[in-house]
């Protein structure tokens, strides 16, 4: 269902998006001056493989599933679109059709730019054009190590990454010890699996090892960081 006005807390993501931020203001006003509030329920279709492109879209709470299906019918997860990022800008520049299905996980919002309002911003702002480029560069760059971290890096410091990654995005600490930070993200071990390029058997014990050693603690609910020094310790291992 769509609604016209993002909340205070939805607002504030985008606002505070680390890309979004460093736009003029001009250009942020002309940005929010024509987008549209769009509201999902879990599992959601937000934009399907093969579509044409008709937005450019930013998450502004919850979470965006970005998955593709394989040959054999299994969905397989790629990513997950945080609050504070925009996407779906690549196929509005090459005009090809979407290369990914996207799914609301969690009740999500999103913020969308119609792809005609898109082209008129990036003709009024010069600006918008290099702060594209800054945005695609980074992307570049996440994806290079990426693929670094997956031929280099053992699947428990791969983890570990991971779980910084996800508490950094979707930490909430914990109101029994403020050392403790608890993944607001509920993520299933298969679709943490996916994510790490592993099975799930193997990420599994990877967790209840990191348990052991006091580091995590797994409930019912998802996750909980009990030290992230050691998590750290862990992702900058080579061994």
């Amino acid at each position: 269902m769509d609604e016209p006005i993002l909340t205070i807390e939805e607002r504030e993501a985008i606002n505070s998006g680390r890309w979004f931020s460093s736009l003029s203001p001009s250009l942020r006003h002309d940005i929010l001056r024509c987008a549209y509030v769009k509201r999902f329920q879990d599992g959601g279709l937000i934009a399907a493989r093969g579509d044409p492109p008709q937005e450019w879209i930013a998450c502004a709470r919850g979470a965006v599933r970005v998955s593709s299906t394989s040959l054999s019918g299994k969905q397989i997860t790629l990513t997950y679109v945080e609050p504070g990022i925009w996407f779906g800008d690549v196929a509005i520049f090459d005009g090809d059709q979407r290369t990914h299905d996207a799914y609301a996980h969690g009740d999500t919002t999103i913020l969308c730019v119609a792809k005609a309002d898109f082209k008129k911003i990036l003709a009024a702002h010069v600006e918008f054009y290099e702060a594209m480029l800054r945005l695609h560069a980074r992307r570049i760059r996440q994806l290079y190590g990426l693929v670094e971290d997956l031929n280099t890096l053992p699947l428990r410091a791969r983890l570990a990454k991971q779980l910084l990654h996800l508490v950094r995005s979707y930490g909430i600490p914990s109101l029994a010890d403020g050392s403790e930070m608890r993944i607001g993200l509920q993520l299933a071990q298969e679709e943490l699996a996916q994510l790490l390029g592993a099975s799930r058997q193997r990420v599994n014990q990877e967790l209840k090892g990191m348990e052991r050693e006091h580091i995590i603690r797994i409930e019912p609910g998802g996750l909980v960081v009990r030290d992230r020094a050691a998590l750290m310790q862990i992702a900058e291992s080579i061994q």
